[in-house]
């Protein structure tokens, strides 16, 4: 699929936005600084994974939205990405799973604070 974790985790991220999102809010999401993020968005726009549209509430941002090309590409890579994230986590109990997900959403959002702050 020739895809960068970096370039899969933004494509995934962008499904849980049907209508896009800042490159600012893919920022946030992916906790990775606004010019790492524009890289990636200019390389999947140039695949037609990605694509650029005027944003309403404020003309000087963009939001980026998954085209059909995207959407089409993640749902061949799933089958995939589930089978080996089944692999991944093999025997551990589901409450142990979602416990350990909680866990690393908080340090996940502590980093996030702490980059912000040290900005």
């Amino acid at each position: 699929w020739d895809l960068s974790p970096s370039q899969f985790n933004l494509l995934n991220v962008l499904t849980d936005f049907p209508d896009g999102c800042t490159q600012t809010d893919l920022s946030r999401q992916l906790i990775m600084h606004r010019s790492n993020v524009t890289g990636l968005v200019d390389r999947l726009e140039e695949r037609g994974l990605v694509a650029r549209k005027e944003n309403a509430e404020d003309r000087r941002a963009w939001r980026v939205v998954l085209t059909a090309q995207g959407h089409k590409l993640l749902a061949e890579i799933y089958p995939h990405y589930y089978a080996a994230a089944e692999q991944v986590w093999g025997d551990l109990p589901v409450a142990r799973a979602e416990k350990l997900v909680t866990e690393l959403s908080i340090i996940s959002e502590n980093a996030a604070r702490t980059a912000e702050a040290n900005k």
